[in-house]
């Protein structure tokens, strides 16, 4: 960092962001993930390429619709346990601000940071980084983001500049994603490496109406898929103009989802094979833990590291977290577009088929950050847990929406309750749940129920 008039002024704007951010933790009111980073960024809009060119290692920026938060968490763990912990936005707070926060307040040579879709571009010109992480494009927030196919443009743009400087690892079963990585019909850019799953055992028996890739982005000719695993992730091809899925360099086998307790499965990598031991529960953690494990690889980890560092590899709050409440127990699993809560869905289907009766929480809000528009829950699949369900309560700002959606997937309508506030509706599901309790929030009805436990002292804050 230059030590002339320049340096010394942007060293006193970072002491007062960070002062800004003390201030913020001291008095509890929240804001620490992004107060300070936010304050920096209005003193000096090139903060986050300063801050950045102090890093000495590799960058790496992870991004998805769903799931970037728990690749970016599963691969923090993998390079912790190698001794290199990452300069890294843990607590989800995944745009600008979010990353300049991070970069000013933890020290590190290595930078990993989740990032927004629609901020990737942005991000990606101010860090210049050397690896990017690209999970899967679903449709979500459709008011803030458009179609997904804006968004893979957007990408395919920040591919093309980057092309020769960065390395990608992208999902092969997206085709959307995949796409970004070919060069002509069946070969790919230099220095991209692909992840997908490889088990027909786990194919949906139909595509899901959250199926949002349905033409090839080269030749508008409707896909054709062999199978589906989670949306439109999957096997398939374009009869159109001949392109298909790539074959992926780190793929899954053999898997087997155990319900909350999570998954095993073995992954096939260019040096052999590991046997993986998963604590998150579902299919689309797979696919979060292929990513994070295609990263690791390009980053130079061990692989005879990765399946004992994957074994202790917690969730962060909301995605997968089970927290005590006296002598109850509570699941906490985020939902926010139709591809991502069908998944919750069909973990806790297998929840089910062990002989429990649910007892849930549903938290749908329609703040600008889960987008305003709800019609998602339509065509998430809620039809799935029908006769598994003793008891819902739906809360957030729409809980009458949630609560008309459950009634037309034919949950009994004694079932379910409305209490839209959500410490009161919180309350009341722990009431009716003899021992455990799944809670469905959206994204602010997470930071909301995040508030009523950490207040209440059951959890930490998100910056500690």
């Amino acid at each position: 960092m230059s030590q002339g008039p320049d340096g010394a002024l942007f060293g006193a704007k970072r002491l007062a962001a960070r002062a800004v951010g003390a201030a913020s933790r001291a008095s509890g009111r929240g804001g620490g993930t992004t107060l300070p980073g936010r304050m920096l960024l209005r003193l000096d809009r090139n903060a986050i390429a300063r801050l950045g060119a102090a890093l000495e290692g590799d960058v790496t920026l992870v991004s998805a619709t769903n799931g970037k938060t728990t690749t970016a968490g599963i691969l923090a763990a993998l390079l912790e346990a190698a001794g290199r912990p990452p300069v890294h936005n843990r607590a989800g707070s995944n745009m600008t601000w979010g990353i300049a926060t991070a970069l000013l307040e933890q020290g590190g040579s290595e930078g990993l940071f989740e990032v927004d879709e629609a901020w990737l571009p942005k991000v990606a010109a101010q860090l210049d980084p050397s690896l990017i992480v690209l999970g899967n494009l679903f449709r979500d927030q459709l008011d803030r983001y458009g179609e997904t196919e804006a968004l893979a443009d957007a990408w395919a743009e920040t591919v093309r500049r980057r092309a020769g400087r960065t390395r990608f690892v992208l999902n092969a079963d997206d085709p959307l994603v995949a796409d970004l990585g070919r060069d002509g019909e069946e070969g790919r850019h230099e220095g991209v490496v692909y992840f997908g799953v490889d088990d027909p055992a786990q194919a949906l028996p139909e595509l899901q109406h959250a199926f949002d890739a349905k033409h090839c982005r080269r030749c508008g000719h409707p896909y054709v898929y062999e199978r589906a695993f989670v949306g439109h992730l999957g096997h398939y091809s374009c009869p159109g103009c001949g392109a298909r899925r790539p074959e992926p360099d780190v793929a899954a086998t053999g898997i087997e989802l155990h319900g909350m307790r999570g998954s095993s499965f073995t992954v096939r990598i260019p040096a052999g094979e590991l046997a993986i031991e998963l604590p998150f529960p579902g299919l689309y953690n797979v696919y979060n833990a292929l990513a994070a494990i295609a990263a690791a690889l390009q980053l130079g980890i061990d692989p005879q590291a990765i399946a004992p560092a994957l074994a202790e590899a917690r969730g962060a709050f909301g995605r997968v977290e089970t927290i005590a409440i006296g002598e109850k127990r509570a699941s906490i699993l985020l939902v926010k577009n139709p591809a991502g809560t069908n998944e919750v869905l069909r973990t806790l289907k297998l929840e089910a088929g062990e002989g429990l009766d649910l007892d849930l929480w549903i938290g749908l809000n329609d703040r600008i950050a889960d987008g305003r528009d709800v019609s998602w829950v339509w065509d998430a699949d809620f039809e799935l847990l029908a006769g598994a369900v003793r008891h819902v309560t739906c809360a957030g700002t729409r809980a009458a929406e949630m609560a008309l959606r459950l009634k037309y997937a034919g949950w009994p309508v004694e079932r379910i309750a409305v209490e839209p506030a959500i410490e009161a509706s919180l309350d009341r599901a722990l009431d009716e749940a003899p021992e455990h309790l799944f809670a469905l929030p959206t994204y602010t009805a997470l930071l909301e129920l995040h508030k009523v436990l950490s207040g209440r002292g059951l959890t930490e804050e998100f910056w500690k």
